[in-house]
């Protein structure tokens, strides 16, 4: 069974990368459900995540319906 951390709607660039080092460190799926408020790129976000960003598994959704339906199956 896979570990995941759920982000509903995240606001903060850098405490989603914060979240996301700390899933690559206990090797756990960091789930975003959208809308994101910043973009992916965000260099307050990747300054967060450091080095860690080849080392995470992520996952985006278009909604909480879309994720619950990625998880179930």
């Amino acid at each position: 069974m896979t570990n995941h951390v759920v982000l509903y709607e995240p606001l903060m660039p850098a405490n989603t990368g914060n979240i996301a080092r700390t899933c690559a460190g206990t090797d756990t799926v960091l789930d975003l459900i959208e809308p994101l408020g910043f973009s992916l790129d965000d260099k307050h976000m990747k300054r967060a995540g450091l080095d860690y960003w080849d080392k995470v598994k992520i996952n985006k959704h278009d909604s909480l319906e879309d994720f619950f339906s990625y998880i179930a199956s």
